[in-house]
This record gives C-alpha cells, structure tokens and sequence, in this order.
C-alpha cells in the first residue's frame, strides 16, 4: 500500500527531530508545505476538506509529543493574540486567506500592551512559523479555510500548566 503524504511527512518529522533549531524548523516548514499542497485525492485529505471539522488532530507522536491538526475556520473567524507557550508552532494553509499579526509585548507603567510588528497574508501553500514566546493573531478572511497546525508539544498541555499566554484583542 502506497503512503499518504501525511504518513510520509510525520515520519520524516520523526525522523529529524531534536532539540528546536534552524534546520528542524526548515524541515517542519517543508513538510506542512507538501502537506498543504497534497492531493485533495488523499483519504486523510478528502475527509478533511469534505467533513470540515473545527478541529482535528491528524497526528500525535507518541515518543516526542509534537501535534499535527487540521482545522476548518469560516469568514472572519479571528483568535485574539496569544503565544504558545514554551511550543513553537508552524502554520500551513490548504485552502483558502488567512491573515496573521505578529506583536512584540511592551511592559509598561500601566501594564502590558502588544505592538504590531507585522501582517501577513497566508494563502493555498503558504507556511508561517512561530517559536516559543512569539505573540501573534489569526482572522479567517476567505468564506472558508483548512489550516494545518503542528505544535512541537500539546497546547491544551501547555495551557493547562499556564504556559500559554492569551491577550486582550487590540483596539481598532
């Protein structure tokens, strides 16, 4: 039996991983990157696109903890600024525009406030990645969307330990 791009991806993951580094990030960005671009012809795929569940996970590696989901966002679906704690993150889109700000937190005398360092735009194919402490937001800006989201650890781990940093979204 021929393996899915999914099935070959993680093994490759699996097969380079180690501590966070410049190589392990490029080699993460090129596999959500063929997963992205995998045909829609894929079982793991079709059922994906077909179903388009909130959430999925499609992968847990059981040695390492890493996570891979798939989520289905619709118009104007947008996730206020936060961090993922001490898990870094890569994106991937398969379908559809998704827009993500990037912020630098500032402590200040009255608190703590997020400035916008940049916007980025990610469509079918495009991959964007975030390490450990990075702030940033999401906004669904297609009628719909199927993203990819691999996590070097479990989020509802690192939310649970108070790990995972949500902020207030910013004023208009």
């Amino acid at each position: 039996m021929t393996e899915s791009t999914l099935e070959r991806g993680m093994a490759r993951v699996r097969a380079a991983w180690g501590p966070l580094s410049t190589p392990l990030v490029a080699e993460g960005r090129d596999i959500l990157e063929g997963l992205a671009r995998a045909p829609t012809s894929e079982p793991w795929l079709a059922a994906l696109v077909s179903e388009a569940p909130a959430s999925r996970e499609l992968h847990r590696d059981p040695d390492h903890g890493f996570v891979l989901l798939g989520h289905a966002e619709q118009a104007g679906l947008y996730r206020p600024p936060h961090d993922h704690g001490a898990a870094w993150v890569i994106y991937a889109v398969q379908h559809g525009e998704v827009e993500m700000r990037t912020y630098g937190r500032v402590e200040a005398p009255d608190g703590v406030r997020l400035v916008r360092r940049d916007v980025v735009r990610l469509r079918a194919g495009d991959v964007a990645a975030y390490l450990p402490g990075d702030i940033h937001d999401t906004r669904c800006l297609s009628e719909t969307a199927l993203l990819f989201r691999f996590t070097a650890r479990d989020l509802r781990q690192e939310d649970r330990e108070g790990r995972l940093t949500r902020y207030p979204a910013p004023a208009a």
